[in-house]
């Protein structure tokens, strides 16, 4: 799905602000139907949950509503007007006026809806936004909903960070020409020191086509005829890591005689290419050492609400620390993060939602049976339907993004267990179908090794999550370091594929310390990092490593997590702890190459 921008022939309007607010049952029955019957305001972009005082509505299941009033432009008579939600989590229907005109399932990307019928220029409309948390074995991630002795809705899920909830990312009221560009797919190699640039563009009415390239400083580098082609950029400058070089993709839809631009869309692309040689992953055909996090948006107050502020200075602190990537852990993040890690040369390996696809982590806790992940009543056809149109979803969305050079299916499923390559398999292949330009991974738990696990050969890069340290042999880091070199070895000889580590970590409290190995404290986080990389640095195949996490983060309420889950390097409010330090010391000086 294009993503709304300003051009000669295009127009938005940014709808974020305080919306009215309210609960499912706390206004009339069909709250779509008339204007919301409540004192509460909510902010846009935000989650909802940490925004009021009142329990009710922080532990609320089920639906929500938002609604505000809008007004189209006076010079959008001839156009067609999008309402476009960027996120609504987990479920979202939108009603213009009491019709419904859009539904969507799946909290973090966009869908929108031609309500060109329903309004009209220079008229205001009553615009209704209801967004659903619930979760359940078919949805992406998946989850459980049960009722409490008192009544009182409960939603059980099985990933380790706070299910917020709400319209966390901004709405847009935009219109686009009658004859006008839907869909555009650019892809892009190398040929010596000229960039090559297939592009392919889909309009809603047949009309004819032309591009042009332009480089960073609005020159045009190239030009071609027709919906799909080629374009050869002499001398081009490639995207790089720590060096987003962009281009422009400016598409022109004409009139029948050739003459008369019908529409203007505008699209940034990177020359580079990714590719998996042996036990390398490289971009542009050099060998790529991933530095970075898995992250979360996550923040007090705003939740997952998308914020400009903490992205700047969260990129600030991604160069601070050395860090050249991340991974959107465990959800696809708002398009602004990827287009920010665009212009500025981070690397990103991209996720969709599919978190808590395994009941076998229960009885890695409990010691007792579990019920099996890979089944109907679980685990089955209608989650990999899900997943599959996630898959779909993700890869329209961001395509073009030279920052994304991996998509990752999912994370920590329980891929050692009988059925999960039947369930991945066909992900697999949808994957490459969908963009054979790159390459693909999967995160690899605890319960999964060399031996056991049925999925890695599937994938291009082998991405295992590790705590040895924390989970197992918490406090002996000699034993952990023993335990940590045979599970890689494991990986290494077994598949021949680079292999990273997706997550490594240790909860640490800020404040906390100890001249011994105690845990929790910073000096032990910093041991156990300086463990880990001991380790790393004695395999060649190893390409990466992804500390967990970049900064604390909410989870569900638990005995075992106080206040939320410490293994950020960094606060939650992005103060660092001492193992920042220590990582700045060793990923400055590796620029992306593997240490030796």
């Amino acid at each position: 799905m294009l993503k709304p921008r300003s051009t000669p022939t295009r127009e938005q309007v940014n709808l974020d602000g305080l919306w009215r607010f309210a609960l499912d049952g706390a206004a009339r029955p069909e709250p779509w139907k008339g204007p919301l019957d409540t004192r509460l305001e909510a902010a846009v972009p935000a989650s909802y949950n940490d925004l009021f005082t009142d329990p009710a509505i922080r532990d609320h299941v089920g639906w929500v509503w938002y609604q505000r009033t809008a007004r189209v432009p006076r010079g959008w008579t001839d156009e067609r007007v999008l309402l476009r939600v960027d996120a609504a989590t987990h479920e979202g229907r939108v009603y213009v006026d009491g019709v419904l005109v859009a539904e969507h399932v799946g909290g973090y990307t966009p869908f929108e809806a031609d309500i060109t019928g329903h309004v009209r220029a220079g008229d205001e409309f009553r615009l209704t936004i209801g967004v659903n948390n619930e979760l359940s074995n078919v949805t992406i991630p998946p989850g459980t909903v049960t009722v409490a002795r008192s009544g009182r809705r409960e939603q059980q899920y099985k990933h380790d960070f706070y299910n917020y909830a709400g319209l966390a990312r901004s709405i847009w009221l935009h219109s686009v020409p009658p004859v006008h560009v839907t869909d555009v797919t650019i892809t892009t190699g190398l040929d010596g020191t000229t960039g090559t640039v297939g592009y392919s563009v889909e309009t809603n009415s047949s009309a004819p086509v032309r591009v042009r390239a332009l480089d960073a400083d609005g020159a045009e580098v190239a030009a071609a005829a027709g919906a799909t082609g080629a374009l050869r950029i002499d001398g081009a400058t490639p995207w790089r890591p720590g060096a987003g070089y962009l281009y422009e993709l400016v598409i022109e839809v004409l009139d029948e005689d050739g003459g008369g631009v019908l529409d203007v869309y505008r699209e940034p692309f990177g020359v580079r290419t990714v590719e998996v040689r042996g036990t390398e992953f490289l971009i542009n055909g050099e060998p790529f050492y991933f530095t970075g996090f898995g992250k979360h948006e996550d923040a007090p107050v705003r939740g997952k609400g998308h914020d400009n502020a903490h992205l700047v200075h969260d990129f600030q602190l991604l160069e601070w620390i050395g860090a050249n990537s991340f991974r959107t852990s465990h959800y696809p993040y708002a398009e602004e993060v990827l287009e920010f890690a665009d212009r500025h040369g981070i690397v990103v390996i991209d996720e969709t939602a599919a978190v808590g696809l395994n009941l076998a982590v229960q009885g890695g806790l409990t010691g007792r049976p579990h019920d099996p992940t890979w089944a109907p009543e679980n685990f089955g056809a209608a989650t990999r339907d899900a997943h599959a149109r996630h898959l779909r979803e993700l890869i329209a969305r961001d395509k073009n993004h030279p920052s994304v050079v991996m998509w990752c299916l999912a994370n920590e499923s329980s891929s050692a267990e009988e059925g999960a390559r039947e369930y991945f398999e066909p992900l697999v292949e949808l994957t490459r179908e969908l963009d054979p330009t790159r390459p693909i991974t999967h995160t690899a738990w605890l319960g999964a090794t060399g031996d056991n696990d049925l999925i890695a050969d599937l994938f291009d890069v082998v991405t295992v999550n590790r705590y040895y340290g924390w989970y197992i042999a918490n406090g002996d880091l000699e034993a952990a370091e023993q335990y940590l070199e045979h599970d890689l070895r494991g990986w290494v000889e077994k598949f021949g594929k680079p292999v990273m580590m997706g997550e490594y970590g240790a909860d640490t409290l800020p404040g906390l310390h100890s001249v011994w190995d105690v845990p929790w404290t910073e000096e032990y986080q910093r041991a156990y990092f300086e463990m880990n990389h001991r380790v790393f640095d004695r395999f060649e195949a190893f390409v990466g490593e992804h500390v967990w996490n970049f900064a604390d983060f909410a989870t569900s309420n638990g005995i075992h997590r106080v206040d939320g889950n410490k293994k950020g390097v960094f606060t939650r409010d992005r103060r660092p702890k001492s193992a920042a330090h220590a990582l700045r010391a060793r990923w400055t000086g590796l620029n992306g190459r593997k240490p030796r």
